[in-house]
């Protein structure tokens, strides 16, 4: 896992790297907040640990420029420690808040929690359905089959949403981000390709019809 630190102490980040590379994690640093912004956007960084007070750029608005592109935890590094500075963070993006000084088998448990999140995420499994979200490839019985991009959205909704019904409005609203009157009836289309390729009728129980309401994932 690559992690890139954002800070301005030498010290910190001498030992933050140190630490976590003997722990086997990539590290990748930066000195300041607009060094920190672009290898955010252009490294395969999975998790950014920031500072807040930096010079060029202050670490809320390097976490609110990367949320607008990319969903990397973030995790905060910072000696501001009122109330009012961590909600502040929290609302900015950050994922997690660290108050220095801190304890580097703390920030570690931390870091794995959040690795774990990740991993936990990514992977969404259907009856004999696979769904890695990380790399765009869908299984069937161990036998990856290919969807679009929109068929592949509308499974893993389904998917993560298993057990309750998702109505075509909904659908529409969180897969597509449509939210004015549109017709629902393309869901129904995207549907039929997903099962003619997933190889399911419409009478089994892994994805069933709510006839006049949507759609419902069951394992």
């Amino acid at each position: 896992m690559h992690i890139l630190i954002v800070e301005d102490e030498k010290g910190i980040v001498d030992f933050l790297k140190q630490g976590l590379e003997e722990e086997g994690f990539t590290i990748s640093t930066a000195t300041d907040g607009k060094d920190g912004l672009e290898k955010a956007l252009s490294l395969p960084v999975d998790l950014i640990l920031l500072d807040w007070m930096m010079p060029k750029m202050n670490g809320l608005e390097v976490c609110k420029a990367v949320r607008i592109q990319k969903s990397i935890p973030i995790i905060f590094l910072t000696a501001k420690d009122t109330v009012q500075e961590t909600i502040e963070g929290l609302k900015a993006g950050a994922n997690d808040y660290i108050k220095k000084p801190f304890s580097f088998e703390e920030l570690l448990e931390r870091i794995k929690i959040h690795f774990r999140i990740k991993d936990e995420a990514k992977i969404l499994s259907l009856g004999n359905i696979t769904l890695d979200k990380n790399k765009f490839q869908v299984f069937v019985d161990n036998i990856e089959v290919p969807l679009t991009q929109r068929e592949f959205e509308l499974l893993a909704y389904l998917i993560k949403n298993k057990g309750t019904v998702c109505t075509r409005n909904k659908i529409i609203e969180d897969v597509w981000d449509i939210h004015f009157e549109y017709d629902t009836g393309v869901i129904d289309v995207f549907m039929n390709a997903i099962r003619k390729k997933l190889n399911l009728t419409k009478d089994q129980e892994l994805i069933k019809t709510i006839r006049g309401v949507g759609y419902i994932a069951n394992d």
